[in-house]
C-alpha cells in the first residue's frame, strides 16, 4: 500500500507521526472540521485512501475501523461565526491546532495536508501538497474529517430541508444558491462568502 509505504518513510526518522487534515472549506455553509490520527503502522487499514476518492459508505465503514484502531485521534469543528470573524484560511489552520494539541500523545512530527503549517505547529510539522493521497495517516485524517463534517450537514438538513444539505453538505450547487435566493440565509450561512454576503444584504434591507 502506497500511502503505508510513504509513511514509513518518515517513521524512520520519527516515532510518533500525526496525519492532519480539514474538510468543509469552501461550500458556504456549516462548519469547517479539521483532524488529526495517528495510526499504528503495523496495522493497516484495508481500503484506506483519499476521503475524496471513496464512496459514503466506505467511507462510513473506515471511519469506524480508524477510530477503533488508531492509537489516537482528535477532530475539531470551527463554526461558520469563527470562519466570518477570522476568514477560513485561519480558522482551518486554527482546527488543525487545536485537533493536534488535544491529542493526548504528542506527535514527534505532523504531516500536514495542504501547503500552510499553522503557527504552533511550527518545528516538528511538514505541508505536503496533496498529502490524503499520498500518506496513510493523512488519508485517515481527511475521512475523519469528512464524515464528522458530512453527519453535521445531515442534521441541519434534518430541521432545514429545503436546502437539502444531505446531498449538497453546504457547497454553491445551483439548487443551494436557488434556496438561499427563495428562503433566505440560516445562521449555519458563512455571510463572509460573497454568494451568503450579497444575499444577507438584499434580505436585511
Amino acid at each position: 500500500m502506497p500511502l503505508y509505504k510513504n509513511e514509513k518513510r518518515y517513521a524512520k526518522e520519527f516515532s510518533i507521526i500525526a496525519g492532519i487534515d480539514e474538510a468543509g472549506r469552501g461550500p458556504l455553509a456549516g462548519p469547517v472540521v479539521a483532524a488529526a490520527v495517528i495510526l499504528d503502522l503495523n496495522k493497516k487499514i484495508p481500503g484506506l485512501n483519499d476521503s475524496k476518492k471513496l464512496s459514503e459508505k466506505k467511507r462510513e465503514e473506515l471511519y469506524k475501523i480508524i477510530t477503533e484502531e488508531a492509537i489516537c485521534w482528535e477532530v475539531k469543528i470551527v463554526s461558520p461565526e469563527i470562519i466570518d470573524e477570522i476568514n477560513i484560511l485561519q480558522a482551518t489552520l486554527f482546527g488543525m491546532e487545536e485537533a493536534v494539541l488535544s491529542l493526548k500523545i504528542k506527535p514527534d512530527i505532523c504531516l500536514i495536508d495542504g501547503n500552510k503549517i499553522p503557527k504552533k505547529l511550527i518545528g516538528f510539522s511538514k505541508a505536503i501538497v496533496k498529502g490524503d493521497a499520498k500518506i496513510a495517516s493523512i488519508a485517515a485524517a481527511s475521512i475523519l474529517a469528512k464524515v464528522t463534517r458530512d453527519r453535521l450537514m445531515l442534521k441541519i438538513h434534518e430541521q432545514f430541508p429545503q436546502y437539502n444539505f444531505k446531498q449538497n453538505k453546504g457547497y454553491p450547487t445551483k439548487e443551494h444558491i436557488a434556496a438561499l435566493n427563495k428562503y433566505g440565509v440560516l445562521d449555519c450561512h458563512r455571510r463572509s462568502y460573497k454568494p451568503v454576503q450579497v444575499l444577507t444584504l438584499r434580505f436585511e434591507k
